[in-house]
């Protein structure tokens, strides 16, 4: 389907205030899984959030697309997914026609200056962080919460990422303060973790 074609309670942006605590949750959600649900619930939660926006893309530049199912499609298991009204799921990045994170957080940023805004992705992801598109200034637009993934810490802490920006990293004790922090600022969130990913469920199909 053609983003133009997609409807607004697709691709609009949850409600929210002035003031508020907001993760921002991206990913291709292909599908979406209890790991994530896991990784918005415990954020929301240590970093007191007053919500969490899963963003689900358009599709990652980054890897392949023949297998991606349509936006509409993972918008809706996303929303079976989450129960709590705190987590809301959106695909306006499509609308939008943004194919990197970086436009996504600028366009937030400026748009919603009074939002306290923090990205939420995977320690797997931050391992490889320094090949998405303008990976410096992401750290630069807000504040950044890492969440652990089975067989990715080591590797994420050591990444050149890690390295570039390790005068941000908060401890883990004062994840709650993140939000309202100016950046680049980030922490390492440990807890529990699910061994589920997208591939794999996807290949069990």
């Amino acid at each position: 389907m053609s983003t133009t074609a997609l409807p607004r309670d697709i691709t609009a942006l949850p409600p929210s205030a002035p003031g508020m605590r907001i993760g921002l949750f991206g990913g291709s959600f292909n599908p979406a899984h209890e790991g994530h649900r896991l990784v918005s619930r415990e954020c929301l939660k240590r970093l007191e959030l007053d919500a969490v926006w899963w963003l689900v893309t358009p599709g990652n530049p980054l890897k392949d697309h023949s297998a991606l199912a349509p936006l509409e499609a993972r918008v809706a298991a996303a929303r079976a997914l989450v129960s709590s009204p705190r987590e809301r799921v959106t695909g306006f990045e499509a609308a939008r026609g943004f194919t990197y994170t970086h436009q996504t957080l600028s366009h937030l940023r400026q748009t919603m200056p009074d939002r306290k805004f923090v990205w939420i992705m995977g320690a797997d992801s931050l391992a490889t962080f320094h090949h998405w598109e303008r990976w410096q200034e992401i750290f630069a637009l807000m504040p950044v919460a890492v969440y652990v993934r089975p067989g990715s810490t080591r590797k994420a802490i050591a990444s050149r990422a890690a390295t570039v920006f390790e005068h941000g990293r908060i401890e883990e004790s004062d994840a709650p303060l993140l939000a309202g922090l100016h950046p680049p600022a980030w922490v390492l969130l440990h807890g529990l973790m699910s061994p589920l990913s997208s591939t794999q469920l996807r290949g069990s199909r």
